[in-house]
């Protein structure tokens, strides 16, 4: 009789455990169907949100970001050197060429000069003063100091965008430029010689888990992004640039782009993945077509025979910015000659146009 009743109990717990095992598989499974149904949104900042995929937006963003867009910032880095100034004139000139015009979503402008004092630019040029790296810090790469200055300005001043362009001095804006950035997703322009996966045990000193694929083949500029997402990630971009200088493996391979793989691995840290704007910008002479991009980075060297393009070999015509590192360029810089690039002519055409009617352009 007691052995009877110990089975009865024994087949009583076994039956109540299977059935608590199968009420869990089935919640799980629920469960994981309700998490594969969902729309790939991102919902909310942090780590432990959902990452989207990066998105090749190719389409002209004109017809299609929202009817509701909201205005963004345009901020850029910049020193007192006269090869910084020569170039920042020339982008304030052209983005207050386009800000009002019809499909613009460009609000004010800074120039954010990691300095620690003014200098002579301050009324020509909205400018906000913060602190260098301390002496010796950047060991030389004087990019480092973007991310710091970056997150000062952020902290301190009165910013009535809710969202933010990260440009550079070297950036023309062709057209009215919407805000790319779609909700929480920032929007970002992908760079040929940025391949995390080919660099991935480095990249794993400082991005430990996770895809290689959630590190964007990105920099920090051009990026259009959400206020409240930059104050997040800045802190984290400056740490990983400090981290990348010092560590010498990185440092020697990244090299002079080593402040943009920081910023990708500073995003893929937060989980923010950006949408890829193909057509965000053009860079001459490796681009022919302006298209339907919005903005020219004239970071390469332009040279040019009487029949082709010699790429880095100075000929008949050369245009590189390296140049006038000592000065700003002169007035009306001779065109290159036909059969160049559409980019190099309107390149060479904007910044005519820049010199000759931004008031005492020779003296800085």
């Amino acid at each position: 009789m007691n052995r009877r009743i110990r089975m009865g109990r024994g087949a009583m717990f076994l039956y109540v455990v299977l059935a608590f095992g199968f009420c869990i598989a089935i919640c799980n499974f629920s469960t994981l169907l309700l998490i594969r149904s969902q729309p790939k949104v991102l919902s909310s900042y942090g780590p432990d949100r959902r990452v989207e995929p990066v998105i090749n937006m190719a389409m002209d963003p004109d017809q299609g970001v929202g009817l509701n867009r909201l205005k963004f910032h345009v901020a850029v880095t910049a020193t007192d050197s006269l090869y910084s100034k020569w170039q920042c004139r020339i982008m304030y000139y052209w983005y207050k060429r386009v800000k009002d015009l019809p499909g613009s979503d460009m609000g004010g402008f800074t120039r954010v000069l990691h300095l620690g004092h003014s200098d002579t630019l301050m009324e020509e040029i909205p400018s906000f003063v913060v602190d260098p790296l301390p002496e010796g810090v950047d060991q030389g790469y004087i990019v480092l100091n973007r991310p710091w200055a970056f997150v000062q300005w952020l902290e301190k001043a009165k910013i009535e965008e809710e969202y933010i362009l990260m440009g550079e001095p070297d950036h023309l804006f062709v057209k009215p430029l919407p805000n790319l950035a779609q909700g929480k997703n920032p929007a970002a322009y992908p760079f040929i010689y940025f391949k995390p996966e080919e660099n991935e045990n480095i990249i794993r000193k400082f991005y430990p888990i996770g895809s290689i694929l959630n590190v964007d083949p990105i920099g920090s500029s051009p990026v259009i992004i959400a206020k409240s997402l930059l104050k997040e990630i800045a802190p984290t971009w400056m740490n990983i640039s400090l981290q990348i200088k010092r560590d010498p493996e990185a440092d020697s391979t990244f090299d002079w782009v080593q402040e943009m793989y920081a910023y990708a691995i500073a995003s893929a840290l937060h989980g923010v993945k950006h949408n890829i704007h193909v057509n965000f910008m053009v860079q001459p002479p490796r681009d022919w077509n302006i298209g339907s991009s919005y903005i020219i980075h004239y970071t390469y060297g332009c040279d040019y025979n009487k029949k082709e393009l010699t790429y880095g070999k100075i000929t008949d015509w050369h245009f590189d910015k390296r140049s006038f590192q000592d000065g700003p360029p002169p007035k009306d810089l001779t065109l290159p000659p036909p059969g160049a690039p559409e980019t190099v002519v309107r390149l060479m055409s904007m910044v005519n146009e820049a010199t000759a009617k931004i008031p005492g352009w020779e003296n800085l």
